[in-house]
């Protein structure tokens, strides 16, 4: 039986963005379509790597990150539409989706990180204003309900707009996000954090976010994305 508010507000499946009559989150159609990170992992930022011999890939041998590690459940091509409606098609519903998934597949190891508050990355005022809500945060609020970790999301702030990231090379996204983030509050009281984000690519944003958390005092800083792009 259909409750009386999804007739007024009926969910969509966040892959084909029909509407569910039954009570689920996906339709029965798309389940199988969002694909897991395979094994192996990269132990640092959770991109697939070929070989069961090496610990780290390719982009973290060659590049320091400022965050301990970070884990991710989908690969970026299988779900890349669904976020994309997700973040700029007022489609703030599909995070709901996305952080059941993330607890029933990777719960366990997010606890493990024993993080005291999750922090979404924020977004600048003017990309928050135009979209009107930040994906980020919808996501960490429902995690935090299905964790019991509580949501921080008044310690971190965009205060420099930005360039697109997706348009840039790696070097321009490390220059394009320096100074982009800020400590609303000096002298923050976590030791342990954890990011929260959409997707995971090169890493610039997490790590820059990042540093700026450990400059504040923080003792160490995991990240967790909804998917992860491709070693390159």
């Amino acid at each position: 039986m259909i409750r009386p508010e999804r007739l007024i507000f009926p969910r969509r499946c966040p892959i084909c963005d029909e509407i569910i009559t039954e009570e689920s989150l996906i339709c029965s159609e798309c389940i199988t379509i969002p694909r897991r990170v395979p094994y192996p992992h990269c132990m640092k930022c959770s991109k697939h790597i070929d070989s069961e011999n090496e610990e780290y890939c390719r982009d973290c041998q060659k590049n320091d990150k400022s965050f301990l590690r970070g884990v991710a459940l989908y690969e970026y091509d299988s779900v890349k539409d669904s976020i994309n409606s997700f973040k700029n098609c007022s489609r703030p519903e599909y995070g709901e989706f996305y952080a059941a998934q993330i607890a029933r597949y990777l719960g366990d190891e997010i606890k493990d990180f024993a993080a005291d508050a999750l922090i979404p990355v924020p977004l600048h005022r003017s990309k928050m204003l135009k979209r009107g809500y930040n994906q980020s945060e919808v996501l960490a609020k429902h995690l935090s309900k299905r964790l019991g970790i509580p949501l921080r999301n008044d310690v971190l702030i965009r205060c420099r707009k930005t360039k697109e990231q997706k348009k840039l090379t790696n070097l321009q996204r490390e220059k394009n996000l320096r100074g982009a983030f800020h400590i609303v509050q000096k002298g923050v009281k976590l030791d342990t954090v954890i990011l929260v984000d959409d997707v995971y690519t090169t890493g610039s944003t997490l790590d820059e976010a990042s540093k700026v958390l450990l400059k504040a005092g923080v003792g160490k800083v995991y990240f967790v994305t909804i998917a992860v792009g491709i070693d390159r």
